[in-house]
């Protein structure tokens, strides 16, 4: 991150802009918005600025830029604004030597602060910033977010602020406070105001207030998540809302950092991966950590990666929930399979290739691999193995041995969906070759069948 966003209120600041042009415009129209005191040197003025100078908040002078009127007074920050190059360049320095914060128009690379693209909803402020690298991608980006965010929104946090107080008072603890106003803004009071139905929304929200068990809701509640393959992207809506209420979370090692970075930020997070042979937190302690921050009232996020019901012990995880009494929710992710499947542009089935697919695990137990191997080889049918790197030599020789056709095509794919990604494409009896020969590392996804053939083809993700 190489500017730190924050927000100033400028009602109690004074600002010195130098320049009289369109840019310097664009400047003075956010500075009086936010009601600052700006002083404007420059010799000339727009008609535009001239009509501006009946608002109390500026001190207009008509004269060249000179040091002196950087160091009159105590100014929060200076902005140059001027068509000279040069000149700002000057004022840049003047202002460096002087330790006073700077912004030259459209020259990141010289500037202390760099101004943002915003969109404004009332009270609510969002900022969008490339660190000066592309503005007008900056712009795109504040058009989309318009789209996103409707005006209703500057409503609802009128409302919401007007009600704080009565809130408050009604909750005695103070998580129980933001757990309210979670559901509020989650449900169906969001809908009333977004529909234009304040008065309806207003009424609602007090009946709410007088209702609201504290009691009850201070009890824990765990979120078992599904994070997908990799790439954030594929996470659901429902993940995300989630991993943004979570008090604490516990995260597996296929979580990409990406999503790790997704989770409410105040949030406790706790490595639980495991490796092969390298357990940091044993099945079991897992469980029963659930259970401990449960019990404690907290909302506990279990994020696993890929779909926490497919190879992820999910199943185990809320039977110990179960036998507790703790609530919990189950959200599916996309399952490596079907992700990396897709990212690799090899369809799992197919009209012309394959009319089935079965998962299967590659984890080794006490170094064997106990499979019904003659199961899994059936006429058009698409095989894909779970943590199955380790184990790959005894996959392919198992299959082969039970009668699979040696140059059946297979791929392995690692880090899949991510920008990462790599595939590796061979025969079943040349693949443990492979391997040794590049070394892929965990996670990866190894599948076997006749749709392999189709990536020449459809592949389309480039990682490049």
């Amino acid at each position: 991150m190489k500017y730190f966003p924050f927000f100033m209120e400028l009602s109690k600041q004074s600002i010195l802009l130098i320049g009289g042009g369109e840019v310097a415009e664009r400047k003075l129209d956010l500075l009086l918005k936010a009601n600052a005191s700006v002083t404007i040197v420059s010799p000339e003025f727009t008609s535009y600025i001239e009509e501006l100078f009946v608002n109390k908040n500026i001190n207009p002078v008509k004269d060249y830029y000179n040091i002196k009127y950087l160091t009159s007074a105590s100014f929060a920050f200076v902005i140059a604004a001027t068509n000279d190059e040069s000149l700002n360049e000057q004022i840049a320095k003047d202002a460096n030597d002087n330790k006073i914060l700077v912004n030259v128009v459209d020259k990141p690379k010289i500037c202390d602060f760099i101004f943002p693209s915003i969109l404004e909803r009332g009270p609510i402020t969002v900022a969008v910033s490339t660190g000066g690298a592309s503005p007008v991608l900056a712009r795109m980006l504040r058009t989309k977010l318009e789209t996103m965010i409707p005006g209703a929104y500057g409503r609802l946090a009128k409302i919401v602020s007007e009600n704080r107080i009565p809130v408050r008072k009604k909750l005695v603890n103070s998580k129980s406070n933001g757990i309210f106003w979670e559901q509020m803004l989650n449900g169906k009071f969001l809908e009333l105001v977004l529909s234009g139905q304040d008065e309806e929304a207003i009424k609602f929200l007090n009946i709410e207030i007088d209702n609201f068990d504290e009691q009850k809701k201070g009890e824990g509640e765990v979120y078992l998540v599904g994070a997908g393959p990799g790439d954030p992207d594929l996470l659901t809506f429902r993940a995300l809302r989630l991993m943004q209420q979570a008090d604490v979370a516990l995260y597996d090692r296929l979580v990409h950092p990406s999503i790790i970075d997704l989770i409410r930020r105040d949030a406790e997070k706790i490595y639980v991966g495991k490796q092969r042979d390298n357990h940091t937190v044993r099945q079991e302690e897992i469980n029963e950590l659930l259970v401990k921050y449960a019990k404690e009232g907290k909302r506990v996020l279990r994020l696993k990666g890929g779909d926490p019901f497919i190879f992820g012990r999910g199943g185990e995880e809320i039977d110990s929930l179960v036998d507790n009494n703790i609530s919990f929710q189950v959200v599916p992710g996309i399952t490596s399979a079907s992700g990396c499947s897709a990212y690799s542009g090899i369809p799992l089935t197919h009209r012309d290739h394959a009319q089935s697919c079965i998962f299967v695990t590659g984890h080794l137990k006490k170094g064997k691999l106990d499979l019904n191997w003659e199961k899994l080889i059936q006429p058009n049918q698409t095989i894909v193995f779970y943590m199955g790197l380790v184990s790959i030599d005894i996959i392919c020789s198992q299959l082969i041995k039970f009668g699979l056709d040696s140059k059946t095509p297979c791929a392995l794919v690692e880090q899949g969906t991510t920008r990462n990604q790599k595939v590796y494409t061979s025969t079943i009896d040349e693949m443990n070759n492979l391997v040794e020969k590049e070394k892929p590392s965990a996670p990866t996804i190894f599948i076997i069948g006749h749709v392999v053939t189709l990536r020449e083809k459809l592949n389309w993700y480039k990682t490049d």
